[in-house]
């Protein structure tokens, strides 16, 4: 049997390769940090989500390695068994009054949070209205729940209202809006004080991802909800321990009390998943403190993409317009963006192309990503290498 299953895998295979759509893996041989090391020498990392430059942080790396010692290295166990430790109940409360929210559940990804979190809170007599271009792990939770589905097009306020009047219409008992706080492929910030305007005239409750927001967006940092002034009128926030807070593993939800006491009961990734190492846990601590005190890194990372929008814009480069260090450089066709990312590696940059499924047909681009830990030459480089690969590749 396998062997007519195997050449549909074959075939399926080869047409990803022929559309230029298949993703190669390149090797590492170093740790993570704004520059790296693969086989052909040492690169500029310009596309990690190490926004405040804390992967690579001695004192990150010292909590982890006194947590490996303190802790221990695993578990072995969900939480409700033998897997809470005092260290995750800190690193809750410690997320819990950062946000500014009332509890906090940790998770081992943000994509477990999301896939965990609308099956456990709504049924069939429910609503779930969701952003078109929410991320894959919203979608797929979305997916697992029964409630009615509603989509909105993106960031776009008026679809949303019409969305929630329908689902009004539609004789539903709950509603819960789900954006991402920041779009991940567009570097969009969604507009969450006018979806809290318009959750508050329906009667809505109000979800957001705060991926990438969180520890850098807002005036502390503390996210979305904060960079649009509605901290508190948010009722779930779901975020990761792996992009700006240290970039290891490990996610949250945080909310209302009742929210994520529910969530403790019910949610399978939750219940079924190991609890996230100790050591990632004690880093993460670390990284948070880091995160709160961190005025001069969001200052410096905010400083690092001005720069950097404003030179590659002037050499003519078509980038997203945005306040976000994602930085999209539109390429619009998949083989030529792969291409692209090729020859910047060869000239000492690292960064990789988006194409289709991950962003729409036809809007395949190079995603730069840049960090408090880039220097000013770093970012020149990168420029410069953009400026000759564009006179190069077709």
């Amino acid at each position: 049997m396998y062997q007519n299953f195997q050449q549909h895998l074959v075939a399926e295979l080869q047409s990803i390769r022929d559309a230029g759509l298949y993703k190669h893996e390149r090797e590492i041989t170093t740790a993570q940090g704004s520059h790296i090391s693969v086989p052909g020498g040492e690169v500029v990392n310009l596309c990690a989500n190490n926004y405040l430059g804390l992967a690579q942080h001695p004192q990150v790396s010292e909590a982890a390695m006194s947590g490996l010692k303190e802790w221990g290295y695993g578990m072995a166990s969900v939480r409700f068994i033998c897997g809470t430790q005092s260290i995750h109940k800190l690193l809750e409360k410690k997320l819990t009054a950062y946000l500014g929210t009332e509890d906090t559940i940790l998770y081992p990804s943000c994509f477990d949070a999301n896939g965990g979190l609308f099956e456990t809170l709504l049924t069939n007599a429910d609503a779930v209205i969701s952003d078109q271009l929410n991320h894959a792990s919203i979608i797929d939770g979305i997916r697992l729940c029964k409630a009615k589905r509603y989509r909105y097009q993106n960031n776009d306020m008026a679809d949303l209202e019409a969305q929630l009047q329908q689902a009004d219409k539609d004789g539903a008992r709950f509603k819960l809006i789900s954006s991402d706080g920041v779009f991940s492929m567009d570097g969009t910030i969604a507009q969450v004080d006018k979806i809290c305007e318009l959750a508050d005239q329906y009667n809505a409750l109000v979800h957001i991802d705060e991926c990438h927001a969180t520890g850098f967006i807002g005036t502390h940092g503390r996210g979305t909800h904060e960079y649009r002034n509605v901290m508190g009128r948010v009722d779930i926030i779901t975020g990761t321990l792996g992009k700006a807070l240290g970039g290891a593993s490990g996610g949250f939800t945080s909310g209302r009390p009742e929210i994520v006491e529910l969530l403790r009961q019910r949610s399978r990734p939750y219940l079924f998943s190991n609890t996230v190492a100790p050591p990632v846990v004690a880093g993460a601590i670390k990284a948070l403190e880091l995160a709160k005190q961190g005025r001069e890194l969001r200052q410096t990372l905010h400083d690092n993409m001005t720069f950097f929008r404003e030179q590659m814009s002037a050499a003519g480069f078509d980038l997203l317009p945005g306040e976000h260090p994602i930085i999209p450089v539109m390429l619009y066709d998949a083989g030529k963006a792969a291409r692209f990312a090729d020859a910047m590696l060869a000239r000492g940059i690292y960064v990789i192309a988006f194409s289709y499924p991950v962003v729409p047909q036809g809007q395949a681009r190079i995603r730069t990503q840049i960090s408090a830990a880039h220097s000013r030459e770093d970012l020149q480089r990168a420029v410069d290498a953009f400026i000759a690969v564009r006179d190069s590749v077709s």
